[in-house]
């Protein structure tokens, strides 16, 4: 199938993410346009998602959003060509709004529909870009939930090399910021406090890092800087210069990890993706160390970082294109799903 029209759902989690990609156009071009809602402001009075009250968001804001993302594209409802969707890990309710609004609107516009793993449109994200890298290649993928080296020989064959043992980097980030006070989602707000930080003033461990291997484990930092805030004097510069310790400890564990992983799939192509891929620092860590290897490392743009429709179109093209789709009309999710389990495009 060849010059598609593909609408894009995203409902894992606590954003409704829709988008409109078109296969006939190259680059960044293709992303005909793209809406996220997020319920960060719905969420943030209990410190954490709250699935039911997920769910029930998704539902309320997934129509109107297909509306807005298909008159930003100028488009009509009856020139799509296909519906991709979200099946696979995530909240099973929240899973089960976009698949379910997805199969519905595939069947009444008679045209094919497909679930999308979660993190394998994370991991193609980077593709997307005007020049994307060629497989094989070594991702990093780096969320709220997940922290995940990854071998990619090619789409859809993937090789899972190393994986956070505890903690996700980005859980971490939102943890260790919750316990030094700071508002939720902490993650974004900790990386900003960094930035008046005085590097050196602490500096903590790099987990992991001292023998072999390619797991991460992010718990025992966060219980270092507990320790390190519980006994300091909690000044506003205090927290700056604990946040800069965190972060760079954070960094430079993912940079090394990074490093041995390219190292052991033998290649110099790094992708990076997933919220924390949004990350300043991070970025230009693996920039010096891809450009000290002769290498080179790609991003997805930051508002394609965290979870988003634009992902979910790209992937479910990609898939369409190969001839594959959901070949019943169920409306089936799989809230955990190993991304080594998926077919080969």
């Amino acid at each position: 199938m060849t010059g598609m029209k593909v609408l894009g759902i995203e409902s894992s989690c606590d954003e409704t993410g829709v988008a409109v990609y078109d296969t006939a156009l190259n680059g960044p071009a293709a992303l005909r346009a793209h809406a996220v809602y997020s319920q960060i402001a719905l969420h943030a009075q209990y410190g954490g998602v709250v699935p039911e009250l997920a769910s029930r968001d998704h539902v309320r804001k997934t129509l109107p959003l297909i509306r807005q993302t298909l008159e930003e594209a100028g488009i009509g409802v009856d020139q799509i060509d296909a519906v991709a969707y979200t099946a696979g890990p995530g909240l099973v309710g929240a899973l089960l709004v976009g698949a379910g609004v997805a199969r519905s609107l595939a069947w009444a516009l008679e045209v094919p529909a497909i679930g999308v793993h979660h993190m394998e449109g994370h991991l193609l994200a980077p593709l997307m870009d005007a020049d994307p890298p060629q497989p094989p290649f070594v991702a990093l993928l780096v969320s709220g939930g997940h922290t995940q080296l990854v071998a990619v020989e090619r789409i859809g064959q993937y090789r899972l090399l190393g994986e956070t043992l505890d903690d996700a980097a980005g859980e971490a980030f939102d943890k260790t910021a919750k316990l030094m006070g700071l508002p939720y989602p902490g993650g974004p707000q900790l990386a900003a406090l960094a930035e008046a930080g005085t590097p050196g003033t602490y500096r903590f461990a790099r987990p992991m890092t001292d023998r072999p291997g390619l797991d991460f484990s992010f718990s025992g930092l966060k219980t270092q800087v507990l320790l390190a805030w519980r006994d300091s004097d909690q000044s506003a510069q205090t927290r700056a210069d604990i946040a800069r310790g965190f972060e760079d400890a954070v960094v430079d564990t993912l940079v090394i990890k990074c490093a041995r992983a390219l190292d052991a799939a033998g290649c110099d192509t790094l992708i990076v993706a997933g919220g924390v891929g949004a990350n300043k620092r991070l970025r230009e860590k693996l920039q010096a160390m891809a450009q000290q290897r002769g290498g080179r490392v790609c991003f997805p743009p930051p508002a394609l970082c965290t979870d988003n429709g634009a992902m979910i179109a790209f992937a479910g093209a990609l898939r369409l294109q190969a001839g594959q789709h959901n070949a019943d009309e169920a409306i089936a999710v799989t809230p955990r799903w190993d991304m080594g389990t998926l077919p080969a495009v």
